[in-house]
């Protein structure tokens, strides 16, 4: 099978487009063949090897994972002897950045635990492009409760998966909704239901509100800084940003948040099967149309993999493996 090999550290261009043999699967795995994979944020920082904090996760001198890549969706072409929830033939799909990664290749031999099923109307990259910026969005909007009618909600960093995924839904449930990104995306984030457009270049979002909820994906300011655009007894979920502002919220976020009165700190995702069920039933069902901002073949993963480093992605990035 055909898979990108990644071996070392620093940049795209140490990633190549190889030949190698198709995995079996274990007992309790399934054999997929990959239809459609999306491109994370994640799998840049892995590319990169910085912060080098995540050198501890990912391989302190060279890639743990010579296969990176996590989201995945395809039919199941082989089941091991303990499978019971799939059989050849179904649509699956799941991110595999808990057991193991595999999605740049034509094939991977995935857990079973880490699947679940595709329906008929959802296709192939649709399903690849909500499994982990899904699983973080859902998980975000409920980080202080429920979503209510009325609730404002900013999102920062509100051009990619998390951010078009969670305008929609927040919309559905009835929030008002504000915008934080660079100026070319803000009129499509407009089109998709955005309340209020933030141009990041020119506007301190941490001067504006207050928010019942914040959701920011590139924290980057001091962490007290946040506290002071929330409403009493608002929450703010940092899902992503630099390595400073994730270790103050870590350090600081309970402290701080029995100070103000709110709840803050990092947004820790569990990866329930339940949940990502709940997703692709709103795809579905047309709740969510899940953005796509470009879809590249394999051997153009490289290029999808920049695109995300240097910040210029909209939406989801989806590489197609497949018919």
């Amino acid at each position: 099978m055909k898979a990108i090999i990644h071996t070392k550290y620093g940049s795209t261009d140490y990633l190549k487009l190889e030949d190698i043999p198709k995995p079996k699967p274990g007992k309790d795995e399934v054999l997929v063949k990959i239809k459609a994979t999306a491109v994370n944020s994640w799998d840049g920082d892995m590319i990169k090897g910085r912060p080098l904090i995540y050198r501890l996760l990912f391989g302190l001198f060279k890639p743990r994972y010579p296969i990176i890549g996590c989201d995945i969706a395809g039919v199941v072409e082989e089941v091991g002897e303990r499978v019971t929830r799939f059989k050849v033939g179904d649509r699956v799909f799941g991110d595999l950045s808990d057991t193991g990664w595999g999605g740049y290749a034509e094939f991977v031999a995935a857990k079973e635990k880490a699947l679940t099923t595709i329906p008929d109307s959802v296709s192939f990259p649709n399903a690849a492009a909500i499994a982990q910026a899904g699983l973080l969005t859902l998980q975000s909007l409920r980080y202080n409760g429920k979503i209510k009618p009325g609730n404002h909600i900013l999102f920062n960093g509100a051009g990619g998966g998390v951010g078009t995924i969670g305008l929609q839904l927040a919309k559905h449930w009835g929030a008002e909704v504000t915008v934080v990104d660079h100026p070319e995306k803000l009129e499509r984030l407009k089109m998709l239901g955005a309340d209020h457009l933030l141009d990041c270049q020119k506007v301190d979002y941490t001067e504006t509100g207050p928010y019942d909820l914040i959701i920011d994906v590139i924290a980057q300011k001091p962490f007290k800084e946040y506290a002071k655009v929330l409403k009493p007894g608002g929450g703010m979920a940092i899902v992503g940003g630099k390595v400073k502002s994730l270790l103050q919220a870590g350090l600081n976020g309970k402290r701080l948040s029995k100070k103000t009165g709110t709840k803050m700190g990092i947004m820790g995702q569990k990866y329930l099967l339940e949940d990502l069920d709940y997703l692709v039933s709103q795809v579905a069902e047309g709740v969510i149309k899940p953005v796509i901002g470009k879809i590249y073949l394999l051997e153009d993963t490289p290029e999808a993999l920049q695109a995300i480093i240097d910040g210029k992605a909209y939406g989801k990035l989806i590489i197609k493996i497949s018919e």
